[in-house]
């Protein structure tokens, strides 16, 4: 029999000092809500959108909205299955439910994989974004010093994630609003920046702009789009560990589209009205090149402080899922046992400690780095597949549970809009966006090499299954002679 889920407790002494136990309900709604921003804000955003708007021109406004729209139903798909059976803790586990337990140990391990990868790339980031205070720091110290500080950080009780993804994300909010503000007002001023450009929101809409190298160039933009937004499904880890999750969850989700809106449309559209595209360095934040254009140093200084915090938050949200991914694939008996051994304090440790430990080993890499944005874009293109994957099996599964469970779909109170034709809708689109990947050099080398992973996983599965199959016959065994049945009558020979 498939071992049922664990499920989170509201009790805060469920766990028992290292041993086995459940997860505790200890997020509250604002945790939840900067968590979902949090998840909507990526390090690609901060990083990548440069390099975006080099190729893509403004028409990279374009393809964010785009990229969001789909994105909020793979979102709202996710919570009417979160919400359809509060025992799931993760897409792991519904997918486990409705897919088979290959869908379960291949998102798991997936998503765990790309957590670790992302978690990687965020690091790397943290190194380069200290290089605008500190030319000659090796990129490693910051990057390791960061990871070691959010390992001790999370290995404090849940409470103690939420209150600093909370802050994180705050620190992201009043950096981005800032910036659309200081737009505005050099738009109104009609600011002439040192390049000789005027701000004016024209320059979003201008001849020339919006599709600069083509309609080839619109479709690269869609990569690293694809990985800003990586980390939106991160409410389906944090499900467990919320205290309303009826009431937390469906505003978090239904606020996507106002975010999306806000934080990259708006915000991309007010770099390009006062930089035009053409300005803006491929290799760097132009968050960051804004306040520089502007003439204010200081206030370059604070964006970029801002963006290493972003970093940081995306590094947490990291190291945190990836640890409770690791854990709900122990409880499924898809990893080793030790990793569902919660500390005192309700957090998986091994788990976290087995995390980090390989983030830690990605990160040394940096030794090795001779281009930054290379290795991100490298990075980001494998990470962004895998995401893909993971949307791609939230929205099979939901398909599946349509199928299978139409009376909870009946009584469900939070809906998924046009469910079955969107979820296909979604579908479509993602294998459109992976065909886009084969189109550019940078991205088609990882697109090639991303099927070895998926072989190794099902060499991996069925040895999996052949142990638990072993397990399984053991534990009957067991049984037969706890009960002191012949082993042929218990077999009804």
């Amino acid at each position: 029999m498939q071992k049922q889920p664990v499920h989170a407790s509201s009790d805060a002494s469920a766990s028992t000092p290292d041993g086995e136990g459940t997860l505790v309900r200890g997020l509250a709604n604002r945790h939840i809500q900067l968590i979902a921003i949090g998840g909507a804000i990526g390090t690609g955003l901060f990083m990548g959108a440069g390099k975006m708007i080099h190729v893509s021109g403004s028409s990279i406004v374009l393809t964010y909205a785009i990229i969001g729209f789909f994105l909020f139903f793979v979102m709202r798909a996710l919570g009417e299955l979160l919400l359809s059976n509060l025992k799931f803790k993760t897409f792991a586990d519904f997918a486990t439910h409705y897919l088979g337990p290959w869908a379960g140990f291949f998102v798991g391990w997936s998503y765990w994989m790309t957590l670790v990868i992302v978690g990687v790339a965020d690091f790397i980031v943290i190194g380069g974004y200290f290089k605008f205070w500190f030319p000659d720091l090796s990129p490693w110290i910051p990057g390791m010093g960061t990871l070691a500080f959010l390992f001790l950080l999370n290995i404090m009780a849940v409470k103690a994630f939420g209150e600093m993804e909370f802050w994180f994300a705050l620190i992201k909010i009043i950096a981005i609003v800032s910036l659309i503000v200081a737009a505005f007002v050099m738009v109104a001023s009609g600011f002439v920046s040192p390049t000789g450009v005027t701000a004016s929101f024209k320059h979003v809409i201008e001849p020339g702009t919006m599709f600069p190298n083509g309609i080839m160039g619109f479709f690269a933009g869609f990569q690293i789009a694809i990985f800003s937004f990586a980390g939106i499904e991160l409410l389906g880890t944090t499900a467990a560990e919320a205290k309303d999750p009826y009431k937390t969850l469906p505003k978090a989700i239904n606020a996507v589209p106002i975010r999306v809106l806000l934080f990259y449309v708006l915000s991309l559209s007010c770099i390009i009205a006062v930089s035009s595209w053409a300005m803006v360095a491929p290799d760097k934040s132009p968050f960051v090149q804004l306040f520089q254009i502007a003439g204010l140093p200081i206030a370059a200084g604070v964006i970029n402080f801002v963006v290493i915090s972003s970093a940081m938050s995306a590094g947490n949200c990291d190291v945190f899922s990836s640890s409770r991914m690791l854990f709900g694939l122990s409880c499924e008996v898809d990893a080793p046992s030790v990793f569902k051994r919660l500390s005192k304090s309700a957090v998986p440790m091994p788990a976290l400690i087995f995390s980090c430990f390989c983030m830690f080993m990605g990160t040394a890499l940096l030794v090795l780095i001779p281009d930054l944005m290379t290795v991100f874009t490298t990075v980001s293109t494998i990470a962004a597949i895998l995401f893909i994957f993971t949307w791609c099996i939230i929205l099979g599964s939901y398909l599946a549970y349509r199928a299978k469970r139409p009376d909870l779909h009946e009584t469900s109170t939070f809906k998924m809009p046009a469910g079955i034709f969107m979820s296909w809708a979604c579908l479509v689109f993602f294998v459109f966006v992976l065909g886009l990947l084969a189109l550019e050099p940078d991205t088609r080398q990882a697109l090639v090499f991303m099927p070895l992973w998926f072989v190794y996983l099902f060499v991996m599965y069925r040895i999996q299954r052949v142990k638990k199959r072993a397990i399984k016959r053991g534990l009957s065994a067991a049984s037969v002679q706890t009960s002191g049945a012949r082993p042929e009558a218990a077999a009804g020979v």
